[in-house]
């Protein structure tokens, strides 16, 4: 069995961008890998277990107040709400896998990236691209799960997202994930990059 190689740089890798551009794709390449290396976050919810779900390893499935008890002890590095049920990401379980020395991957969305950004957490930003916005909706189009609306809500997603990628110094790294096996290269050549002496 191959040692484990750890990057030099330890901080968490915040990977966002539009939903259909394959962000859980690299993340798991990046896995499969360097299996002792990288490991999601578990993110905190309020919504309830979907089947075959397990507390702590899909989500940390918590009550409302359990929840919001958590804001008020600025236990999160960031978190929303969506379709009426909040996430975060706490910093608690980054710290927990940190010290273990893994690599803390966060898949975040836009929202998040900000709010991040803004609670000084030491981190790498990585933001996944599709080649284009037409190659992004058939992309969503073809996975065949969406409906229209939801097809639609996604892509105005997708363009606030994309615009907001342009804003200079935000993250640190931008893939155009146009060939898989080039965008992973290119992942794995910044996750490694030595950090400069």
């Amino acid at each position: 069995m191959a040692p484990v190689t750890l990057p030099t740089d330890r901080r968490p890798l915040v990977i966002s961008g539009p939903s259909g551009v394959g962000k859980g794709t690299l993340f798991n390449l990046l896995r499969e890998r360097h299996p002792d290396t990288f490991t999601l976050s578990v993110s905190h919810t309020t919504r309830s277990p979907r089947e075959g779900e397990q507390h702590g390893e899909h989500y940390y499935f918590v009550s409302r107040d359990e929840f919001e008890e958590l804001i008020r002890q600025d236990g999160f590095v960031e978190h929303a709400q969506f379709g009426g049920n909040c996430y975060g990401t706490s910093k608690g379980t980054i710290a927990e896998q940190t010290g273990k020395g893994k690599v803390v991957v966060l898949d975040i969305e836009m929202e998040g990236v900000k709010q991040i950004k803004n609670s000084g957490m030491e981190a790498r930003y990585v933001f996944v691209a599709p080649p284009s916005e037409e190659e992004l909706e058939r992309r969503l189009r073809g996975r065949g799960t969406e409906k229209e609306e939801s097809v639609l809500k996604r892509l105005n997603q997708a363009k606030l997202e994309l615009e907001y990628s342009r804003t200079p110094g935000v993250h640190d790294l931008i893939i155009v994930n146009d060939n898989l096996d080039k965008a992973y290269k290119q992942l794995e050549d910044f996750v490694y990059k030595p950090v400069d002496a």
